[in-house]
């Protein structure tokens, strides 16, 4: 029932509408033209014809004659006479800008044409894309020349944005070329006598150079610059504008002519922008953005263009008379306009019926994208829930296990009491939770899961009686925001590894670049950051890109591992684990790593610094280590000569404080800046031992080594002999 009272509606409106068909709506559409040319005289025309297909529009034209102050006032005098309407052909990019906004600001549509303006109060744009026609007539250029020459660009009206545009695609398309030359760029404004007058005087001070194109960004400018040739005499070079106009002083007849060697059109399509500006005010739908499509007019087709043209504009001309006669028959159509809403109200039915089909649909996928929300949301709730069982689990089953395991166990020392503290409080958390569980199923009372819970504080590391690691002990970084895991984790790595803490994974973020840990242990779920994402900056930061993450974590289900390893992780281990199997993993990690260090060890080659092939097979794995190693060596290289060249130096030129390059190099290499500084001067020394006449004393300057002494001490250290015998050798 209800689109068949959509349709009456519509019906009866449209009966409104055709006894009210008299008193249709006019509408006032002002042009602010921004100069008067031929270019304009055509668009202008076109948007009389354009108008004569809506007898209630009315066009009020207004031309600035290249000026700003004129053309902000003809706009705000235009907005002041009650304009409907303002199309308008900015002079520059930013000098109309406030006039434009206050049209804009008092309701009224602004179609902004040909050039563009840098305000955003506009309703639609059209015109032609200048970067695309510089672009293409530079590449023209390039291959009329053969690829080599040297040319001269006449620019249009500063700060406009077609002369903006299409200088920067042009230059971009003759940079592709280097056998293209720009001798000369003059400021131009789009008139032929200025552009005569900024040619005449570079030629005047340039006597004698040799031309071969000069582009004009309009067939006007180019015009202007071939007759200060001709003045000058001697041999012209060749002419290209823009605009391709047709008629007796147009670019196409200048090409056809053999005046010019190629135009682009320019398309003014003053029929579709006035089109433009009737569905904007009648609100039809229209584009936003609207690009008109242009063409290249040479000898090869200058000819048959200009047949076309002409063949318009008459046509054009017998349009203006069919209107006249037209008007005529327009009386005659009154009574058939009943019909005409009729079969219009028709359509709208099928419309609406098509509306109630795609509504229905529309409903159905409404539904199940709820269904499907609430399947995530389920398994979003047993994932959380899971994570808040298996996390406590994991405190009783881990350090229960481990205190079973100890020798302390019987006697009962600190390092029991505090496992035994771990064990009682989170046993009391974990039944908390089932409770609560349990009464939300029966709809009983929910108990306080932390009802029971022990405030006791574990002991630190310092009391647990734990062994403290070597200083050259791996460092490992535990991120967690549950301080138990955390304390328990710490039990379980302190006596092997230097730990380092963070709570969640921001703050483990900024530890990571700060102290560059040998292997990571994260948790998933956390506040501020939690852990794909924080594994994801891990692996994306140059600093700590290498560095092996481990995600522990109550999320078991397989497609939450793949988000894990997806997300950058080396290893995914749920909870809750075993510290044998944890340990593992972390020695493994890190054995890999040691064997990523001996493949990146410096060795004396051709090359100044140089890796093993197999090294660079596995740096290419990683994009970020391969990009560190190769901008290291680099740096190396360029400077291998200075022998005031420090830690500092590199560190600064990396971009890294000191302390980060030696990390982060001894992770990836298995040797310090200076040890790897020092083998690249050992081995370009050997290089230039075997390849070149160089004193032992001048190879050794050469390669940054101070004393040619220490040079020969440090070489029978790298490779078993002095030098001399080296080169004997």
């Amino acid at each position: 029932m209800r689109p068949l009272k959509v349709c009456i509606g519509i019906i009866l409106l449209f009966s409104l509408l055709a006894s009210c068909s008299q008193d249709e709506k006019r509408y006032r559409i002002g042009v602010s033209q921004c100069s008067d040319d031929i270019w304009r005289d055509k668009q202008n025309s076109e948007l009389q014809i354009g108008a004569y297909f809506h007898d209630n529009v009315d066009l009020c034209f207004a031309a600035a004659y290249d000026s700003d102050e004129r053309q902000i006032q003809q706009i705000d005098s235009l907005v002041e006479t009650g304009i409907d309407l303002l199309i308008v052909a900015p002079n520059q990019v930013s000098t109309i800008s406030p006039a434009i906004d206050r049209a804009y600001d008092k309701g009224i549509p602004v179609i902004v044409f040909e050039r563009k303006t840098n305000t955003k109060k506009y309703t639609a744009y059209m015109g032609a894309d200048n970067y695309e026609m510089g672009h293409l007539m530079g590449e023209y250029v390039a291959t009329r020349l053969h690829e080599h020459g040297r040319i001269i660009e006449v620019m249009g009206l500063k700060g406009s944005s077609p002369a903006i545009e299409r200088h920067n695609g042009f230059r971009e398309a003759i940079a592709q070329h280097p056998g293209i030359q720009v001798i000369a760029t003059l400021q131009g404004d789009w008139t032929e006598p200025t552009a005569y007058n900024k040619v005449k005087q570079w030629l005047d001070k340039n006597k004698g150079e040799k031309i071969d194109l000069v582009f004009g960004m309009n067939d006007r400018t180019a015009m202007g610059a071939r007759k200060a040739f001709e003045e000058a005499g001697g041999a012209l070079p060749l002419f290209c504008g823009i605009d391709g106009l047709p008629g007796e002083n147009g670019g196409i007849r200048l090409v056809q002519d053999s005046l010019l060697d190629a135009s682009y059109i320019y398309p003014t399509h003053g029929d579709q922008l006035l089109q433009l500006a009737v569905d904007i005010l009648e609100g039809k739908p229209y584009e936003k953005e609207t690009k008109l499509m242009s063409a290249l007019v040479t000898q090869d087709n200058a000819r048959v263009l200009l047949m076309e043209s002409e063949e318009i504009m008459r046509q054009s001309h017998n349009l203006e008379q069919l209107h006249e006669k037209a008007n005529k028959y327009l009386d005659q159509l009154g009574n058939q306009r009943m019909l005409t809403f009729v079969a219009l109200a028709a359509m709208f039915l099928l419309l609406a019926l098509l509306v109630g089909i795609y509504m229905y649909y529309l409903q159905r996928a409404r539904i199940q994208d709820e269904r499907t929300k609430m399947e995530r949301e389920q398994l979003d709730f047993y994932t959380q829930v899971s994570h808040e069982l298996r996390t406590p689990l994991t405190l009783i089953q881990g350090p229960l296990d481990q205190l079973l395991r100890t020798n302390d166990f019987r006697t009962a020392s600190d390092n029991a009491r505090e496992l035994f503290t771990i064990v009682r409080r989170n046993t009391h958390h974990l039944t908390g939770l089932v409770n609560k569980m349990l009464d939300a199923q029966v709809g009983g009372t929910i108990t306080d899961v932390n009802a029971h819970v022990e405030t006791q504080n574990l002991a630190s590391p310092e009391s647990a009686g734990n062994v403290k690691p070597d200083e050259d002990a791996p460092t490992v970084l535990i991120v967690d925001d549950n301080a138990d895991i955390r304390t328990y984790l710490r039990s379980i790595l302190q006596g092997k590894y230097r730990v380092l803490e963070a709570e969640d994974g921001k703050s483990g973020l900024d530890m990571a670049r700060e102290h560059v840990p040998d292997l990571i242990v994260s948790d998933v779920m956390m506040p501020v950051m939690n852990g794909l994402e924080f594994c994801q900056q891990v692996k994306k930061d140059g600093i700590s890109s290498h560095i092996p993450v481990i995600l522990l974590t109550a999320r078991a289900l397989e497609k939450h591992q793949i988000e894990g390893y997806e997300s950058g992780a080396d290893a995914y281990i749920t909870k809750p684990f075993s510290p044998e199997l944890l340990l593992a993993r972390i020695d493994n990690l890190l054995q890999s790593r040691h064997q990523l260090k001996d493949l990146w060890t410096m060795k004396p080659a051709a090359e100044t610094v140089a890796v093993t092939s197999t090294a660079a097979a596995v740096a290419a794995t990683n994009p970020i280590e391969d990009a560190f190693i190769s901008q290291f060596k680099s740096i190396v290289e360029e400077r291998l000569a200075d022998s005031y060249l420090s830690v500092e130096d590199l560190a600064t030129a990396m971009g890294l404080s000191r302390v980060q390059l030696y990390r982060k190099v001894k992770a990836l290499t298995g040797s310090s800046p200076v040890d790897l500084l020092r083998k690249a001067r050992l081995a370009q020394a050997q290089r230039l031992l075997q390849e070149s006449t160089l004193s032992v004393s001048e190879i050794a300057y050469q390669v940054g080594f101070a004393s040619p002494s220490y040079f020969t001490k440090c070489y029978k250290d790298e490779f078993g002999t002095v030098p001399g015998e080296a080169r004997k050798s």
